[in-house]
């Protein structure tokens, strides 16, 4: 599904695609016992001092295959027999690209909360079509620094992507993050002493404290519309997407784990590039229909966050909610702000233990693929919501779950 909805279809750059060379097997040498023996033994010296030129040449011409087979193509890495986009951009040439405003989600997506770490913003940079990446892969920033350990500039911090490979504006030249400001008070580490701590974008600042600023969220969070950010990558192939349209999609995120979701999500129920094309389609269009789409399975989003103003495009689910009810569903789980009936506090397992049999019977499904982007205790989460039912039915979760791994349908990125 990743690379036929992207790569394939996006009217962005194409990734370079050459040939593939064939190592040659080695020529033996093991066996010259006859050069030399018997009454016409000056012809095969003669023949065996042609053959051996020949098998001279041939161990060169080998040599030269599988040097050159050994030699990885720059730029792309073959997963699952399709090339991706793969660190075009290193720490040491990093691409110079360009906040730009977006017209689609504003800078800051959450509201204050009461929190020092309230603000997740929404940012979106220029690369010029310069770096192609697809779904569920993700991108470094380099921040001036200087980091924790005094480094300037500080290293890469790597983000998720949170939009399609064409980009919010669909130009195949922008890619967005979803970034949540890291701001600690009077914790074990601060790099502002009391007094020195200054207002952030958003205005937030403790001047009566110690703070830690987390580098490059908050170089991240406090950019503007024309300001210079390093970008390297992209990376990573833990997250991509099926080809198979049919498939089903079950995805976990807490917080900013969101943004792989988000990109799928404007990929499967947005984009010309996820549009079904043809003569069916057209006539829907003029009769004021939802644009068909590729996508004809389904994608389930259960999402975690403290409170409910920490959503997360929640404006985008509605949407897809209202356009697509047979294939998107999705829900929250607000710890702080609900409980379930036994009156504990709604996580993510929380919230699905209560779709559990629906969920279960659907991940038996081969076609059904899980997504989890976020806090670690996601996983143990899954665990405590479907060893129960996993038991019930003779099976045992941790294997169930090794095996869905095994099958490339269990993807996982937690922190």
């Amino acid at each position: 599904m990743a690379l036929a909805f992207t790569v394939g279809a996006s009217p962005g750059p194409a990734v370079a695609v050459g040939d593939v060379t064939t190592p040659v097997r080695g020529y033996r040498q093991d066996d010259h016992s006859g050069f030399s023996s018997g009454p016409s033994g000056a012809g095969i010296c003669l023949g065996a001092a042609v053959a051996l030129v020949g098998a001279a040449g041939r161990r060169s011409e080998a040599r030269t295959a599988c040097r050159a087979a050994a030699v990885k193509k720059k730029g792309v890495k073959v997963v699952h027999g399709k090339e991706i986009p793969w660190n075009l951009f290193s720490p040491k040439a990093p691409y110079k690209g360009e906040v730009v405003k977006n017209d689609v989600q504003p800078h800051t997506l959450t509201e204050q909360t009461g929190d020092a770490n309230w603000e997740t913003c929404h940012v979106t940079f220029n690369h010029g079509g310069k770096v192609p990446y697809i779904e569920g892969q993700s991108i470094g920033v380099i921040a001036p620094g200087p980091d924790k350990k005094g480094e300037t500039p500080a290293k890469i911090r790597l983000y998720s992507i949170a939009s399609s490979a064409v980009g919010d504006d669909e130009s195949s030249k922008t890619v967005s993050l979803c970034v949540k400001r890291v701001v600690e008070v009077d914790g074990n580490y601060a790099n502002r002493k009391v007094g020195e701590d200054k207002p952030d974008k958003a205005g937030t600042n403790f001047p009566e404290n110690k703070v830690y600023r987390g580098v490059c969220s908050n170089h991240i969070c406090d950019m503007s519309p024309g300001d210079e950010v390093l970008i390297t990558g992209p990376t990573g192939a833990e997250m991509l997407l099926p080809e198979d349209p049919e498939a089903n999609i079950i995805m976990l995120a807490t917080g900013t784990g969101i943004a792989p979701m988000r990109s799928y999500l404007r990929l499967l129920f947005n984009d010309k590039a996820g549009a079904q094309q043809g003569l069916k389609a057209k006539v829907g269009s003029l009769l004021g229909k939802p644009a068909a789409r590729k996508f004809k399975g389904l994608a389930w989003l259960f999402m975690g966050v403290p409170y409910s103003k920490s959503l997360l495009h929640d404006d985008e689910h509605k949407v897809y909610k209202e356009k697509f009810p047979d294939n998107f569903r999705y829900d929250y789980a607000v710890s702080r702000e609900d409980k379930n009936e036994a009156g504990q506090k709604m996580y993510i397992q929380t919230k699905m233990a209560e779709y559990a049999d629906e969920l279960w019977e659907l991940m038996q499904n081969e076609k059904t693929h899980v997504y989890m982007c976020g806090l670690k205790g996601m996983e143990s989460g899954m665990a405590e919501c479907f060893g129960p039912i996993a038991e019930k039915n003779g099976k045992v979760w941790a294997e169930f779950a090794k095996a869905m791994k095994k099958a490339d349908r269990y993807h996982v990125e937690v922190y």
